[in-house]
């Protein structure tokens, strides 16, 4: 019976809990659809608009996913990426002329959607993290990446606008290694990189440029690549599907 605690919960969150109760116990499955709102309906007594609220608590959870004209399926987590943090930086894999981001697919390439390169006034954050004064010029390099073309990523890359004028920077192709490879070619080779990470529900443009569906987080990857001088050559703004990716970092104990 429910206890006091679950009488005095509005009649959706009682719903929600029982269904949550049942996916968790595997009476339903990744994939598999839930009971229908008639059929809510009927089995706990109440009005077509509650059966809705319940759904869409799970769904706030991200636990299911409504599917247009078929109904509310318990959703399937397909992590397609291991992002290994610290191996995909390695000097040998950029510096012979491989992508980083196809280190992630493991045999299965990421295809790169290339949205602009551009120049504009650094943001504040940006621009103290370059060293640069305030409202400097930077370069943005804008890229979405795909797997199995479904979108994963979107990725932000700041740099000096003045350091890379002229250069395959500046240009949709890079060229190989992309430009870690071109920096080191102007001297200035990244040897050290910061990585700061953070978790958050999308922005509507985050959520429509990555295809999510309601209940999915993204995941934020701010990339710092340094100088073997400390001097700071790219930031890079990652935003990550949640679903698709593992974060992984190996390292030998300092």
């Amino acid at each position: 019976m429910p206890s006091g605690a679950q009488k005095r919960q509005p009649k959706y969150q009682r719903i929600a809990a029982a269904l949550k109760e049942a996916i968790a116990a595997g009476q339903y499955g990744p994939g598999d659809r839930l009971p229908g709102e008639s059929e809510l309906m009927g089995t706990y007594g109440v009005a077509r608009m509650t059966a809705r609220q319940a759904f869409a608590a799970l769904q706030a959870e991200g636990l299911v996913e409504a599917r247009k004209g078929a109904g509310v399926f318990v959703r399937e987590f397909k992590v397609g990426l291991r992002r290994r943090g610290i191996q995909r930086l390695a000097v040998e894999v950029w510096g012979a002329g491989g992508s980083i981001w196809a280190a992630d697919g493991h045999g299965r390439d990421p295809q790169v959607e290339f949205l602009g390169v551009s120049e504009k006034p650094a943001p504040a954050a940006v621009a103290a993290a370059l060293g640069l004064p305030a409202g400097a010029i930077v370069r943005v390099r804008r890229r979405r990446f795909l797997l199995d073309a479904k979108p994963v990523m979107v990725a932000t890359s700041y740099l000096d606008a003045a350091l890379t004028a002229g250069t395959a920077i500046a240009e949709p192709d890079s060229g190989p290694g992309g430009i870690y490879a071109r920096l080191a070619d102007l001297g200035r080779k990244p040897v050290r990189f910061r990585e700061e990470v953070r978790s958050r529900m999308p922005t509507p443009e985050e959520a429509d440029g990555l295809g999510l569906t309601s209940g999915t987080p993204v995941v934020l990857v701010c990339r710092t690549a340094f100088t073997a001088d400390g001097h700071a050559v790219e930031v890079n703004e990652m935003t990550l599907d949640a679903s698709a990716y593992v974060l992984e970092y190996e390292f030998d104990a300092p």
